[in-house]
Order: structure tokens, then C-alpha cells, then sequence
């Protein structure tokens, strides 16, 4: 494992990946603040910068002017392994569990909307290096990057420390007291809430049909309208398609008073 590890790194930092000169372009650029909050230090900590350094760092004039925005790769790895362990988790938790209440709770842990909350937890959001335009938007609050940072931020982490590791973070920052936050308000799923409503009254899903997008690709506005019958019931917007389907759904449940 220890090999494979350190081929992995290897491979890696010896890409051509650029970090913009202006590292610093974040709330906070002391990366020895952020190992203290996580409880790990790196041992190259040029695998943490990069998993921190959004995409839109790298755009000009709306293109990527062919630099590798290392970070979504590391989302992609991050999610795979954050996935795995909170599968194990789950699994060992919840002996006597079918297979389809275990899907329902992992796919919880690793929403936006839950990982985003955990983000903000860890104060990732100081630590993430945006672009000009991201950085005046605000981008270091919004639920997608956070979420997606967090994924990059454990392939950073499994990279650097291998799974046992990676593993150790996920259950400290992620699953602990994961069962009180998913029961708060701001984790109801309301597409799931008016499907039950729908299937249960008409017999047939909800419709979602995107209106608009708007923006550049690193930061799109996506406007979403929700049909019950051919009849728009809610409107919503979101930095993902996902999101404005979860906000349409809200109001949509708000709308047939579920």
C-alpha cells in the first residue's frame, strides 16, 4: 500500500500543474492554521495547495488558456474515497439495516448541502484560493465549491497520508454528529418529500425543466421550474442544477402545503 501510495504521489507532483503566483488569494493563506483545525500535517503541503485552489483561479477571459485545474481531479478521487469509508461506516454501524436505508443515509452524508455544513465547520472556506471574480462573489461561501472542496481536500489527504489517514479525517470532520445534523431543517429533501406526494396522489413524478442558465462556466446560475400535471407549482435557482431542483422542490412543496 505504501508503494502505491508514494507512486501515487509521485505521478502527481510531477505534473505541470500551475498554482497562481497570488497564492493568497483567500481569506486566510496560513495553510499551518488550517493543519491544526484538521489535525493533520502534510508532508507536501504543494498536494493541499492545489486541492485548494478552485478553477476559476485559472480562467481568462473565460477560458482555461490550456492550464490544468488540478482541483476537480481531486474532487472526482475525494468523492470516491469519501464515499467508500462512509459506506464501511454506515455498514458497521447499522448491522441489522436493508440496503435501501443505508443508501438513503450515505447518500445524505455526502450531499452538498451536508458536506457543505462540515466545510464550514473546519472554516474551509478561509483557506480556498478563487479567482478575482469568484473571490468578489463570494465564492468561498457557496455550498457547491465548499462541498467540492472538501472531496479535494480528502484526495489531498489520501494522497499525502494514505486511506488510514483519510479515513481518520472523514470520520472526525464528517460522520461525528452526523445523525443530529441530518434531522435539522436544513437537510430535508423536498424532491424526495414531493415525490412521495406525487407518486402517492397522482401516481406520477414531478417535472423539472431548467429555464435559464446564466454566467460564466465557473460560476453558472441555473433557474428551475417544477410541474405537477402540467402545472408549474414552484421556481428555484441554485449553483447546480441539483440545488435549484432542491430549492423548485421547496417551493413547490410549499405550494400543495406538504
Amino acid at each position: 500500500m505504501k508503494k502505491i501510495i508514494k507512486s501515487l504521489i509521485s505521478s502527481f507532483t510531477s505534473k505541470q500543474v500551475a498554482i497562481p503566483k497570488d497564492y493568497g488569494n483567500c481569506v486566510n493563506n496560513n495553510l499551518s492554521d488550517f493543519e491544526k483545525i484538521i489535525g493533520y500535517t502534510f508532508k507536501d503541503v504543494s498536494i493541499l495547495k492545489i486541492a485548494l485552489t478552485h478553477t476559476s483561479c485559472y480562467y481568462r477571459n473565460g477560458d482555461l488558456s490550456g492550464a490544468v485545474s488540478e482541483y476537480e481531479r481531486m474532487e472526482f478521487l475525494g468523492d470516491s474515497v469519501l464515499g467508500f469509508v462512509t459506506a464501511e461506516y454506515i455498514f458497521s454501524k447499522y448491522p441489522n439495516k436493508k440496503e435501501g436505508f443505508l443508501s438513503k443515509l450515505k447518500s445524505q452524508v455526502v450531499s452538498e448541502n451536508y458536506l457543505s455544513v462540515k466545510a464550514k465547520a473546519i472554516h474551509l472556506g478561509d483557506y480556498i484560493i478563487l479567482g478575482d471574480d469568484e473571490l468578489k462573489d463570494k465564492g468561498n461561501n457557496k455550498k457547491s465549491i465548499l462541498s467540492n472542496m472538501m472531496e479535494s481536500v480528502i484526495c489531498a489527504i489520501y494522497f499525502d497520508g494514505g486511506l488510514r489517514v483519510a479515513k481518520k479525517f472523514i470520520i472526525e470532520h464528517v460522520l461525528t454528529g452526523y445523525s443530529e445534523e441530518l434531522n435539522s431543517d436544513v437537510h430535508i429533501n423536498y424532491k424526495s418529500k414531493l415525490q412521495e406526494y406525487c407518486q402517492s396522489k397522482y401516481k406520477k413524478l414531478p417535472e423539472y425543466i431548467v429555464t435559464s442558465t446564466e454566467g460564466p462556466d465557473h460560476k453558472k446560475v441555473f433557474s428551475v421550474d417544477v410541474y405537477i400535471n402540467n402545472d408549474a407549482v414552484g421556481s428555484g435557482q441554485g449553483f447546480t442544477k441539483k440545488t435549484a431542483e432542491q430549492n423548485a422542490a421547496k417551493n413547490g412543496c410549499k405550494h400543495v402545503d406538504i
